[in-house]
């Protein structure tokens, strides 16, 4: 019998003039006649930690039912397509003061932060993941976010540093990981390396060139030697990371004709917050396809948010409506948030869950954390948090199920997520005991 079959190296890139573009996951970097499982290239799982502010209202995310088959509150609506990939966990806390500052610092950390100029926290979930699964990725991790908070200095609620409402993600300790609140800057570090300098960098943006026209040559070289359906999911792939970027440069191009105050150059930060939104999303879906990085963070939105979201109908600030003091209409203001939130997420699902991966598809390879660290924004206390678990987390995870610790600290969820993660700790957090989800 003869093979013919070619095997491609996982870490094939695209190459051009300073650039190189990761590939997706290809049939052709099966070697010939090995099982998936067995080879290098078999799925890699991935993990998510998504953060919502101001909490929620929680007669309207808690389903009735607790177990398997529950039905999806109002403001879970947006995840009932997902419902087997979805886990709601209700009864989880965080041990110490009440306030924005430590609702955003102990989301991942479970650790309550310093006082005063002192910065001390804990290294993050994602970090701890990052350690142990990232190294064979280009970025061992990538953080997210919609608004900037980095030029705050001093105390911002409370007598906490700014530092602790900046990011959800801390390296160490005393290191927390700065939040990228700009597409461009992110695109530019996903297409753009391999050499190029800011001025190579620069001179594209002015000439209006795309990263891929740079990498045309190569995209032909390849398809020539791979299958016909290795040749649709490259197809596939360039036209996404195409589209992204005509997405980018259209907000670049909206600001300029709208004369808005925007970031030093590169920009690219949109004037219109869901589509901001939906950008860093698709960014992170582009960047786990190309198995860029294995591990996100994401801000969705920061503490302390005067956001509005008149596309709903919400005119007033997000952190104004949280603090509805049970008036009926404020209630509504903040569930509408909260659904709406969900719903963008709902779409990147629907995009992992869409994009074939191995032997599934991406959702069915990842893990995701989403919440807040607050429960009730009128008394910006932490307990019995909304939160809920997404994914498939490569078989490690049941899904289609309400789970009520009854009320257990939110460090036993994330000790479970590493321990599904095999990242060996001993402890994490506040942990006291696994979840079964």
């Amino acid at each position: 019998m003869f093979i013919t079959k070619k095997h491609l190296s996982r870490r094939t890139f695209l190459r051009g003039a300073g650039v190189a573009v990761a590939l997706p996951f290809l049939e052709s970097m099966v070697p010939a006649q090995t099982p998936l499982a067995k080879t290098a290239a078999s799925p890699m799982a991935r993990w998510g930690f998504i953060y919502v502010p101001h909490g929620s209202i929680l007669r309207q995310w808690t389903p009735a039912k607790e177990g398997a088959d529950f039905e999806f509150s109002p403001i879970l609506k947006p995840l009932e397509p997902f419902r087997n990939y979805v886990t709601v966990v209700t009864g989880l806390y965080n041990t110490g003061e009440s306030g924005h500052s430590p609702s955003c610092a102990m989301y991942l950390s479970g650790t309550m932060p310093a006082h005063g100029s002192k910065i001390h926290l804990a290294t993050t979930i994602d970090q701890h993941i990052a350690q142990q699964h990232g190294q064979g990725t280009t970025f061992p991790s990538m953080e997210f976010a919609t608004e900037d908070h980095s030029s705050h200095i001093g105390s911002c609620a409370g007598d906490f540093l700014c530092s602790y409402m900046s990011t959800i993600s801390w390296r160490t300790p005393t290191q927390p990981q700065p939040m990228e609140i700009n597409p461009r800057v992110v695109f530019e570090r996903m297409f753009g390396g391999d050499g190029a300098t800011a001025k190579d960098r620069q001179a594209r943006l002015e000439q209006n060139t795309s990263i891929l026209d740079a990498v045309a040559d190569s995209v032909k070289d390849l398809k020539r030697d791979l299958g016909a359906r290795d040749q649709a999911k490259l197809a596939e792939y360039v036209d996404n990371v195409r589209e992204i970027e005509r997405r980018i440069q259209q907000a670049e191009k909206q600001r300029n004709e709208h004369n808005l105050e925007a970031p030093p150059t590169p920009t690219g930060v949109p004037e219109n917050w869901e589509e901001h939104a939906k950008l860093m999303f698709d960014l992170i879906a582009m960047a786990y396809k190309g198995n860029m990085t294995r591990v996100t963070s994401f801000m969705l939105a920061r503490e302390l948010s005067t956001l509005a979201y008149p596309q709903i109908g919400v005119a007033d600030g997000h952190h104004p409506v949280s603090h509805n003091n049970n008036v009926p209409e404020q209630v509504a203001k903040k569930a509408k948030i909260d659904t709406y939130h969900l719903s963008l997420f709902a779409d990147f699902l629907g995009k992992l869950r869409s994009t074939p991966d191995g032997d599934g598809n991406l959702l069915d390879h990842s893990t995701f954390v989403y919440g807040s660290g607050m429960s009730n924004g009128n008394q910006h206390d932490h307990v019995n948090l909304p939160i809920v678990v997404v994914g498939g987390g490569a078989g490690q995870l049941k899904g289609n199920r309400h789970v009520n610790t009854k009320r257990m600290p939110l460090s036993n969820l994330m000790y479970t997520v590493l321990e599904k993660a095999q990242v060996p700790l001993e402890k994490f957090g506040e942990s006291n005991a696994r979840i079964d989800i």
